[in-house]
This record gives C-alpha cells, sequence and structure tokens, in this order.
C-alpha cells in the first residue's frame, strides 16, 4: 500500500523541478494519525493536472472513535459538523446552481450521491427530478471513459457541495481527460449552462501559458470559481493562480471546548504534504489582494477543511467500497463553492474581492506552517492574511456575499 509519505515523493521532486521553491521541514504538523493515497496519477506535463482528493486507507482515524467502516456507518465529518464549524445555515442553496467540473467519468455518480444524501437526510438530488445534470465537457450527454481515480474526486465534490448547499441544482462536467484545455472547456460548458458557482479540485504546474488559459476558461464575470490550492505544501499550481478564481487552501479542523466549538490550524503533514501556497511565477496580482512580499498572484485566498486526518465521510463505490474517508485540498475548493451557492448574490467581477472586503467575517487561522520560507507568512499562519490559509475559513455568509 503507498502511504502518503511514498505516494508524494515523486510530487515534491517533480514539482521542485517546475520552480516550485524546496521547502525546509514542516514547521507544525497535523496532529492526527492517518495514512492515505492521492486518487488520482500526478501528472507533471505542461497543461496537463491531476485531482487533489487524498483517499484515507487505514483506520487510525481520529475523527470518529470506530474508524474507518466501509459499506457501514460513515466516519468522518458529515453536514452537520461542517454547518457547526464554518455557521452556516443547513438548507442553503435554494435557486443556485453548482457545477463540479472534473476529468473522466464516474458511471456511479448519481446512484452513489443518492447513498449520500440518504444517510444525512438531505433532500433527494435525482437526474429524473433535473436537479441533477450529467454532461460530457460540451454540454452532451456522451460521457467520456471511466477512471476509479477520478472517481472517488467526483463523489467527494459531489457530497460536499450537497453537504453544503442541500437546496442548490448540480451540474458534473465530465472532461475528456485531465488536460487545461479539456476541463477549460468544461469550465466554460458549465457556465454556458446555467451555473451559478463551479468548483473545481485539480491542479498542475504553472506554464507560460496559464495567462492563456485565464481569459480562455476562466472570466466569468461574476461566477465565483472555486479551485483548490494543491496538496504538496509551500508552492503553487494553476489554475488555483489564476487571477480569475477563488483559490482555497487547506486546514486541520477539530471540536474544541472554545466558543465557536471548533480550531483550526494550517494542514500540513509534512514539508512534501499541506496546503498549496506561494508566489506565483507568472500571474500578476489582482487589484483587491494587497499582501507585499509577493509582488504577483498569492495563493490562497481562503480555506477550509483539508486534513485527511480530519477527513470528511464520502460515499463511492467505482473504485471504492462504500463508505471512506477524503481529505486535500479537493474537500475545500467544492465546500467554499456550496458556501457561495448559500449566499447566493455575486455582484463582483472577481467573487473573491468579496472576501478581501469582509475579511473579519471569516476564522482567522493563527497557527501552523507547512515550510520554512521568505517571506515567512507564504507558509506560515498568522494573524491575518497567510498563504496557507489565504483570510482564513467560512464564518457565516458575509465574506462570500456580493
Amino acid at each position: 500500500m503507498r502511504t502518503s509519505s511514498i505516494s508524494t515523493a515523486a510530487v515534491a521532486v517533480a514539482l521542485g523541478a517546475s520552480a516550485l521553491v524546496a521547502a525546509a521541514p514542516a514547521q507544525a504538523a497535523s496532529t492526527h494519525s492517518a495514512s492515505w493515497t492521492r486518487s488520482c496519477a500526478v501528472d507533471l506535463t505542461p497543461g496537463h493536472v491531476f485531482c487533489n482528493a487524498l483517499h484515507v486507507t487505514n483506520t487510525t482515524e481520529h475523527v470518529h472513535a470506530m474508524g474507518i467502516t466501509p459499506n457501514a456507518t460513515p466516519s468522518g465529518f458529515g453536514p452537520s459538523d461542517l454547518h457547526s464549524a464554518y455557521n452556516l445555515p443547513a438548507n442553503g442553496g435554494a435557486g443556485q446552481t453548482v457545477a463540479i467540473v472534473d476529468a473522466y467519468n464516474d458511471p456511479n455518480a448519481a446512484a452513489d450521491l443518492a447513498v449520500y444524501r440518504s444517510q444525512y437526510g438531505l433532500p433527494a438530488c435525482t437526474t429524473a427530478s433535473g436537479c441533477l445534470k450529467i454532461v460530457g465537457q460540451n454540454g452532451g450527454s456522451t460521457l467520456p471513459s471511466s477512471n476509479s481515480g477520478w472517481a472517488g474526486e467526483i463523489s467527494l465534490d459531489l457530497d460536499m457541495v450537497s453537504a453544503i448547499a442541500p437546496n442548490a441544482h448540480i451540474i458534473l462536467v465530465e472532461a475528456k481527460t485531465a488536460s487545461m484545455t479539456n476541463l477549460g472547456t468544461a469550465v466554460n460548458t458549465a457556465v454556458k449552462l446555467g451555473a451559478t458557482e463551479v468548483s473545481n479540485s485539480y491542479g498542475g504546474s504553472e506554464s507560460s501559458a496559464d495567462t492563456g488559459y485565464d481569459s480562455t476558461y476562466f472570466n466569468h464575470p461574476g461566477v465565483p470559481i472555486t479551485v483548490s490550492s494543491g496538496d504538496s505544501g509551500y508552492g503553487v499550481e494553476y489554475p488555483a493562480a489564476s487571477p480569475n478564481v477563488t483559490a482555497v487552501g487547506g486546514t486541520s479542523l477539530s471540536k474544541a471546548s472554545n466558543t465557536r466549538g471548533w480550531s483550526e490550524s494550517v494542514w500540513s503533514t509534512s514539508s512534501t504534504e499541506g496546503a498549496g501556497s506561494g508566489c506565483s511565477a507568472y500571474e500578476p496580482k489582482p487589484t483587491w489582494q494587497t499582501d507585499s512580499g509577493c509582488a504577483q498572484r498569492t495563493v490562497a485566498d481562503v480555506s477550509a477543511v483539508a486534513d485527511p486526518a480530519t477527513g470528511v465521510a464520502v460515499y463511492q463505490t467505482y473504485g471504492g467500497s462504500g463508505w471512506a474517508v477524503y481529505g486535500g485540498t479537493s474537500v475545500a475548493a467544492p465546500l467554499v463553492a456550496g458556501v457561495y451557492a448559500d449566499a447566493g448574490s455575486h455582484s463582483a467581477a472577481v467573487p473573491a474581492a468579496d472576501a478581501y472586503a469582509h475579511s473579519s467575517a471569516l476564522n482567522d487561522v493563527t497557527t501552523g506552517a507547512t515550510a520554512s520560507c521568505s517571506p515567512s507568512y507564504l507558509c506560515t499562519a498568522g494573524t491575518g492574511y497567510d498563504g496557507p490559509t489565504g483570510l482564513g475559513t467560512p464564518n457565516g455568509l458575509t465574506a462570500f456575499t456580493g
């Protein structure tokens, strides 16, 4: 079994070769214990991406004492936990349509989603009712080939949007391959089909082509487009680096005896595993982003739970055996897309700007680090903005409302 430390070794080397700065040993790792594998094969070919879903593989899972029990009562955080942690309504999303963009096909997507929603008492969302739509990258009924790794990502995305915005409609747009051109085409299709929010839980190495992708695929004024920041610690992925999107970093989330009832720190397991962050090599800095230690676009903007050891419950049967626990910033991106759907009003051309205008309405994450870097805020949490967690995590809807 490939555990987390083995499965990401090649990623760290390859990302280093892709101009991501090598990180020193992590200053603050998760206090929980879990082993996991990456759901998707890593592909650092220019113009290609891979998903950021991490599938927990052991039973030393400290979210619930019973551990991971496939085909039985789910472990991992469920909707009520996430509503509590992030001060969200239990019945949000009405009138909104959240699109999920992924590569390849999950033939069990609709059936698995039905099990998840039934387990947690969420309203049904089916293709028959029109609540759920599954299309290919150009919007047609012909779907790409099935892929068990990306199926885990798809199940995770569908379940997180359902947990956070249970009354929203969902469009799953499946790209032919994990190339930026195919996934970008799927983003355009999602908006064309009426998506009011779009979630993307994938990333790859930055390149000089990225600014062209920005205008071709991610220029959708008024539509929140969330993107996971990556799971390899300090270093920037695209499309999280696009100034047209909301880049979503990751935290370790635990129940606590404080007023909030929860505590969060930077998600970091080692110098090569944790929330992606940093200063883009190619992307210009958006006007609404004001940190002074990076002249270019800084990642991330906001964050949410991503630590596999404090992971979320997911139901997956294609490439899985039922109930499982997932982590990675692939949890955080659809979660935040669901928060935007709960908010339901997006007047800013790039809705990420709303968070910067209302940063006090977020949970500021002030502890933890992924590495040692300069300037330190790019990889170390502190009061106010930092790279791994951005401005913080959702605390109600104010920071996501235009």
